[in-house]
């Protein structure tokens, strides 16, 4: 006579809270970021091809003013938990509520550059402050 498999449980409350306690604060904000993405109806950045016109939405990690070809240009680094893609305003010193930490959503059509995702000029909707 065999045992009968045993079935894993769902994780209770406290088992859910040990592991938000173990697990690095860079790991929660990209689950956070993924589950945005998801919620949101956007693509996973990770998802995103070549020359594929996407919706994406994720939190800028730096803005940096860097020329290209002569030509002032503010590129963004947005990650959505997935994966990073350049965003680029080109002919733009600065954009007010363009700035590190703040959320957003970008669409356009995505590029390949050195292995790079890039967005070139992209529509984009700033989130609310406070929903950060």
């Amino acid at each position: 006579m065999s045992a009968a498999p045993r079935t894993e449980k769902p994780a209770g409350r406290f088992r859910r809270m040990l592991d938000r306690l173990s697990t690095s604060q860079g790991d929660l904000e990209s689950q956070e970021l993924r589950e945005d993405s998801r919620a949101s109806g956007c693509t996973r950045i990770s998802e995103c091809d070549d020359r594929q016109i996407v919706k994406v939405t994720g939190t800028l990690r730096t803005v940096t003013l860097r020329p290209r070809a002569g030509v002032p240009a503010l590129e963004a680094e947005l990650f959505d938990g997935t994966a990073p893609l350049d965003v680029v305003w080109l002919g733009r010193r600065s954009i007010t509520g363009i700035e590190p930490g703040r959320r957003l959503i970008a669409s356009g059509r995505i590029s390949m550059s050195h292995g790079r995702r890039v967005l070139f000029n992209p529509k984009y909707e700033l989130r609310p402050l406070g929903q950060e």
